[in-house]
C-alpha cells in the first residue's frame, strides 16, 4: 500500500513538472480533467491575472537577496515578476503589487490608491506629481518636494513606500471588503488573515468548472522573507493539482490554512 501512494505521488509531482515547463503564462497552466477555464471580461482584472507571465528558465523561488527560499515544495510556477532588492513585497504586499500593475498598465492613474496600517490614504496620483511627507524639525511636512514623474521606475518607488508602511492589517481594513462565501468567487478576489504578530493573504488568478458545476482555482502568494511571487501546489489533493477547491472547511495551502470567512475583494 505504502508503495502506491509514493508511486502516486511521484507520478502527479513529475506530471506537474512537465505541464510547468509547458506553461507560459497562467492561462496555459492546464485545467484537471473535464474542466475548462471560466470566461473574463476583456480588460478586467481577471483577464490581467490570467495573462501573468511565468518564469521559464527555473521554477525557483528567490528572496529578495538573491539566495533560494528555503522551502522548494510550495510551488508549481514562478511569476516572471521581479521582488525588488529590499525585504519588502511580503504576502500581502504581492497582492497589492498586483493590482498597482494592473492599473498601472491602464493608466488608470487615479485608482492606484493603498492605506497605510494606520489608515492614511496613500495616492500613486499624488506621489507621481511630486508630493512628498518630509521631516522638519518635530513636524511632518506635506508638499510638492519631489519632480513629477509617471514612470514605471517611480510606480516601483511607490508600491516599495506601500509595502513598507501596509500589510495584511490594512488590506483586510481599509482596502478590500468581505466577500459572502455564498456569492460566485472570482478571479482577483483573495483570502486574507490579519493575525498578530504576523498574518497571511494568498490571491485567486485563475478559475475553471467542470459541466457539474463543480469550481476550482489557481491561488499565488509571496511569503517571508519577501520573495517571487508564485503559484501554489495543491498538496492535499495531487490529483487537480495545483488547482484548489475551496471547501466550507479549512482550506490548506502549503504555508498556511484558511477558511471561507476570510474571502476579500479591492473596493471598486
Amino acid at each position: 500500500m505504502r508503495f502506491y501512494i509514493i508511486f502516486f505521488y511521484i507520478f502527479f509531482y513529475n506530471l506537474s513538472l512537465f505541464s510547468q515547463q509547458l506553461a507560459k503564462i497562467i492561462g496555459e497552466i492546464p485545467v484537471p480533467s473535464g474542466y475548462k477555464r471560466t470566461e473574463v471580461k476583456k480588460g478586467s482584472f481577471g483577464e490581467f491575472l490570467r495573462n501573468l507571465n511565468l518564469k521559464k528558465e527555473n521554477s525557483i523561488v528567490y528572496l529578495y537577496n538573491g539566495q533560494p527560499k528555503a522551502n522548494q515544495e510550495a510551488q508549481y510556477a514562478v511569476l516572471n515578476l521581479d521582488v525588488g532588492n529590499r525585504d519588502l513585497q511580503q504576502c500581502a504586499d504581492a497582492i497589492m503589487r498586483l493590482r498597482g500593475e494592473y492599473l498601472y498598465s491602464l493608466e488608470e492613474h487615479d485608482k492606484i490608491i493603498f492605506h497605510f496600517t494606520d489608515g492614511r490614504k496613500i495616492r500613486y496620483r499624488d506621489y507621481a506629481e511630486g508630493y512628498r511627507t518630509r521631516k522638519k524639525g518635530e513636524k511632518l511636512e506635506w508638499g510638492k518636494f519631489a519632480k513629477k514623474d509617471y514612470s514605471y521606475v517611480n510606480f516601483r518607488r511607490y508600491m516599495d513606500l506601500v509595502f513598507t508602511y501596509s500589510g495584511t492589517s490594512s488590506l483586510k481594513r481599509y482596502d478590500s471588503i468581505p466577500v459572502n462565501p455564498q456569492e460566485e468567487i472570482e478571479i482577483g478576489y483573495f483570502l486574507v488573515q490579519e493575525k498578530s504578530p504576523y498574518g497571511h493573504a494568498v490571491i485567486i488568478v485563475d478559475k475553471a468548472v467542470n459541466k457539474e458545476g463543480k469550481k476550482v482555482y489557481l491561488l499565488a502568494q509571496s511569503f517571508m522573507p519577501a520573495q517571487e511571487i508564485h503559484i501554489l501546489r495543491n498538496l492535499k489533493d495531487f490529483t487537480i493539482s495545483p488547482w484548489y477547491e475551496l471547501p466550507a472547511g479549512m482550506i490548506q495551502t502549503p504555508e498556511w490554512s484558511f477558511f471561507l470567512k476570510d474571502l476579500a475583494r479591492f473596493k471598486d
